[in-house]
């Protein structure tokens, strides 16, 4: 695959073909993406909720905002991302015990000495409420920027959808409970025939202004 072209051809889905459904292979792939999506010190402190039958996406409704609500409506999928509210010991001792399965560490000492380094990692980046949702956010965003490539890359169509009302996204699914709220949502899909921003030049600042090489 030729990430470059994928770069030039990937766009914003402003109007899906509401008569086309994903396939649940493709959902499972689309998932397993998410589950391997990097994160600092491997901390990955999310959740993503699939909201794949018209009754899901009718519970999010309420909480759409009017410029999103026929994106929702006709996009089959609805990822909600997600992110913990606190990483606590439980989460770190978790991931852990995970990784220990998964074969990661060769000795306890290597576990001693990596748990020291993420625990301190938690500690710097999480001292206050705020600083730990500026945290766990962009973790998230990182899921969600790699995802955004890879659904083109599998000739998805997506878009990002900040137009939610998060808070009221966790009443009705009840995430807070869970120990978790909404970041972000991603409506996942097939372009309609029409969409007119498939076929719009693609406007980007010019090279010299956004990269420099030392």
């Amino acid at each position: 695959m030729d990430m470059l072209e994928l770069a030039r051809t990937r766009y914003t889905c402003k109007h899906y073909d509401p008569t086309r459904g994903i396939a649940p292979e493709t959902l499972g792939r689309l998932a397993e993406i998410l589950r391997l999506s990097a994160s600092s010190v491997n901390i990955q402190p999310w959740r993503f909720v699939f909201l794949a039958t018209p009754k899901a996406k009718a519970r999010l409704m309420p909480a759409v905002k009017d410029f999103n609500l026929e994106r929702v409506e006709h996009a089959p999928l609805i990822i909600l991302f997600l992110a913990k509210n606190r990483l606590d010991e439980e989460h770190l001792k978790k991931l852990f015990a995970k990784e220990t399965e998964d074969g990661r560490y060769d000795s306890a000492a290597d576990i001693e000495k990596l748990y020291a380094f993420r625990k301190a990692a938690v500690d710097a980046y999480c001292r206050t409420p705020e600083s730990t949702r500026l945290w766990t956010h962009e973790q998230v965003m990182l899921a969600m920027g790699s995802f955004l490539t890879s659904a083109a890359g599998m000739g998805l169509d997506a878009t990002c959808l900040g137009g939610l009302v998060m808070e009221k996204v966790d009443r009705i699914f009840d995430f807070e409970k869970e120990g978790f709220h909404t970041v972000v949502g991603v409506s996942v899909g097939y372009r309609a025939s029409d969409d007119r921003n498939a076929t719009r030049p693609k406007s980007r600042f010019a090279l010299n202004d956004v990269v420099t090489v030392l």
